[in-house]
């Protein structure tokens, strides 16, 4: 791999990345060394998926089902 892209992506001998196969096109992606806490917050200030349950549950019990 290209020193310059291995400084881009922080890639370091012994790092690991995941080859993903995106429909005929392989990607080499960075594999997350703390999968838990690099996700933490990602979704953050986005709608809530929870809110969005009980609104439709309550639209759903409107029309009588």
């Amino acid at each position: 791999m290209p020193a310059d892209l291995r400084r881009k992506y922080n890639l370091h001998p012994g790092s690991e990345v995941a080859v993903v196969d995106y429909g005929g096109v392989l990607a080499l992606v960075p594999a997350l060394t703390r999968p838990v806490r690099q996700a933490a917050g990602m979704l953050r200030g986005r709608t809530s998926l929870t809110r969005a349950l009980l609104a439709e549950h309550r639209r759903e019990r409107l029309r009588g089902r």
